[in-house]
């Protein structure tokens, strides 16, 4: 979506493509779970009278709007790419089967995960949360839209409040941090799948998150530690 208030905007698609490209070069396997909140956010209709899961699966719907245009922009970087959709639709997407995903990435692949678990009440976090573990990944990278990191509390409305440098995942749990759905949290803890949240509007953050660097935070079993003041 970028700076626009809906839709896509062709400019994120190109740079969210090259630093995949630079990132599988790198040698690294990488596999994309993609929301729909920039098309249809499907809590925000049940609150409007919808009934929830009915909007549920019109936002998954638009997640493979979302994996398609991403697909494409990832193939005009010359990158061989399959999206596998939970829901099926065969037209424009392989249904999601664990072990294709799995061989999909071993020819050095990019696979893309449309449709969320499939599932009505849940979000593309635990969607996320659930791939990755079922594909053995090494750690979950959150990209975010306008969140640079988990902070103590919601910047926008405390003033003055620390990023979390690392974070446990039980604290995480205790404080009902929103930026999290807890369900896709407590998969990852109790699968001991570290994850890196950081701004997807970062300049190459998802190269630098893929690297290691210390941007934004690491949720894990390691004990809290808050970021220096800047």
């Amino acid at each position: 979506m970028g700076r626009r208030s809906f839709g896509l905007d062709p400019a994120v698609l190109n740079d969210i493509a090259l630093q995949v490209k630079n990132v599988t070069a790198a040698g690294t396997q990488v596999a994309i779970v993609v929301g729909g909140g920039n098309i249809f956010r499907g809590s925000e209709a049940a609150l409007t009278g919808m009934d929830r899961a009915t909007a549920d699966y019109a936002g998954m719907l638009a997640t493979i709007i979302n994996a398609l245009s991403l697909q494409d922009a990832l193939e005009r970087t010359e990158l061989v790419v399959r999206t596998q959709s939970a829901l099926l639709i065969h037209a424009v997407a392989e249904p999601y089967i664990r072990r294709r995903a799995i061989r999909h990435l071993e020819k050095e692949r990019v696979v893309l995960f449309a449709a969320g678990t499939g599932n009505p009440y849940m979000t593309t976090d635990t969607a996320a949360a659930l791939r990755a573990i079922e594909i053995d990944a090494d750690i979950l990278l959150m990209a975010k839209h306008e969140a640079d990191g988990v902070y103590e509390a919601d910047p926008n409305k405390v003033p003055g409040v620390r990023r979390f440098a690392r974070l446990a995942y039980l604290e995480a749990l205790n404080r009902r941090l929103e930026i999290i759905d807890s369900t896709a949290l407590s998969l990852c803890m109790e699968n001991s799948l570290p994850i890196h949240v950081f701004d997807i509007r970062a300049p190459g953050g998802i190269e630098r998150a893929a690297q290691g660097e210390p941007i934004g935070t690491i949720i894990s079993h390691q004990p809290t530690v808050l970021a220096p003041t800047p």
